[in-house]
This record gives structure tokens, sequence and C-alpha cells, in this order.
């Protein structure tokens, strides 16, 4: 069953990966690939925190669903290995100042979206 639920997850977050690769379309500056990786990076870490808050707030869910969400739909949306490779094209493209700043905007922003929706979720009494 677990599987079944990682790999339902997987889909719907690998679609959702992928359509908003197509929404960002040509991106700015030519940066599409990695605008688009950095907002489902950062959106997927907001939605974990949330996820990892109300766990934590006290809300009971299933280990197929902790399975779904945060290994399927959260781990394949939220994809570092597509994050690896758009740092790697920057750095041979542009140079290692804006593919570090890149690094650095991905990895701070995820974080603080991490951060900030595990306190607002939390705290906010949504599952009392």
């Amino acid at each position: 069953m677990m599987i079944a639920a990682v790999a339902t997850g997987g889909a719907i977050g690998a679609v959702l990966r992928y359509t908003t690769s197509l929404v960002v379309g040509a991106g700015i500056f030519g940066m599409a690939g990695p605008l688009a990786t950095l907002l489902v990076n950062i959106a997927g870490s907001a939605m974990m925190g949330g996820l990892a808050g109300l766990i934590a707030a006290g809300m009971v869910l299933p280990e197929t669903w902790r399975g779904f969400f945060a290994v399927g739909l959260l781990g394949a949306l939220t994809t570092f290995s597509s994050f690896a490779l758009d740092a790697g094209t920057l750095w041979q493209k542009q140079g290692a100042l804006i593919a570090g700043a890149y690094v650095m905007a991905s990895v701070i922003l995820s974080l603080l979206a991490f951060g900030a929706a595990f306190w607002a979720v939390k705290h906010s009494g949504i599952w009392q």
C-alpha cells in the first residue's frame, strides 16, 4: 500500500513540477529552468513545513498518507536533482557568481519558507 501511495503522490508531484516549468515559459533573462526549480523548491518547502507543523501540532496522519505527501508528492515536486543540473548549467553558461547566487537563494528561501509555514500552521490553531 505504501508503494502505491508514494508512486501516486510522486506522479502528481512530477506533473506539477513539469507544469510549473511550462507556465514559467521563457522565464526572466532566459532562466526558465532555474526559476521554475526555485519556485517549486520554495513552494514545496513551505508545503512540507505546513505538513510538519500540522503533525507537530497533533494531527494524526497515517504513514501511508505521510508517504503520499512527504515522499511522493513533495519529493517529486521539489526536485533537487533538477536544482543541481540548473546550478551546474548556470555555472557553465553564466559563471560562478550567478550559479552561487542561485544556490544561495534556493537554499535560504526554501528554509525560510519551511520555517514560516511550520510556525504558522503549528501556532494557528488550525488543528485543535
